[in-house]
């Protein structure tokens, strides 16, 4: 039988799964902490914020410079992504097509991400990819649990109506590969090449394209 009569859902992460953010976010926040006195290489940062809840990678960073940031800060760094993200978000590389070939499959997706229902929507809206997730969208804002905890995984299946084993994760993040896991699901990890070690440490099956996964997936 081949993989795609067993993968009865998909559920993506956004952030540089669905959507090309990364670089624009990890950007940010990097210039904005190093005003403060914190130093991180960009590879670094993918490693360690990347999938995770902002407050803590906020206090990642408060507690490598010894103090807190301003209480503005977060308000600050989401102003400033949020106006990034309305001109410079494109979708990743090869998903509007993967995307098109499920849905003639009749596979039902959805996406799954730490961040707010606002950010993921205008991230996805920017891309050209909001009409296909309508109703769809699951955040961790909604439920109060955060990767690498699986919630956020599970309450996405749950909802779509479909058990564990019947669906696959999408990821590219360390925190997002640990919460899927943690959740039963298997796993495909999106490698960028910042990222394979941690994606395969933590379990996943990696992929660098999705050519590659369609082929993985037998679709």
């Amino acid at each position: 039988m081949k993989i795609n009569k067993m993968v009865k859902c998909i559920i993506f992460d956004c952030d540089g799964v669905l959507v090309d953010t990364e670089k624009i976010g990890n950007g940010i926040l990097l210039e904005m902490a190093q005003e403060h006195g914190f130093e991180m290489e960009l590879e670094d940062a993918y490693r360690h914020f990347n999938g995770r809840n902002l407050k803590d990678c906020f206090r990642h960073i408060e507690e490598a410079i010894d103090q807190k940031l301003p209480e503005n800060f977060e308000t600050e760094y989401r102003e400033k992504s949020f106006e990034a993200f309305k001109t410079h978000v494109k979708p990743m590389e090869g998903i509007i097509d993967f995307i098109e070939r499920i849905e003639k499959l009749e596979i039902p997706y959805c996406v799954a991400s730490s961040g707010p229902v606002d950010k993921i929507r205008l991230n996805l809206e920017v891309a050209g990819l909001l009409d296909r997730f309508e109703d769809k969208i699951f955040s961790s804002y909604q439920i109060g649990s955060w990767k690498p905890e699986p919630g956020i995984f599970l309450h996405a299946a749950a909802t779509m109506g479909f058990e564990v084993k019947d669906c696959v994760v999408v990821e590219d993040s360390k925190a997002g590969v640990k919460a899927g896991v943690n959740g039963g699901f298997k796993v495909y990890g999106f490698a960028n090449g910042f990222n394979n070690d941690d994606l395969k440490e933590e379990g996943a099956e990696l992929f660098t394209s999705y050519e590659e996964l369609s082929e993985i997936l037998g679709f």
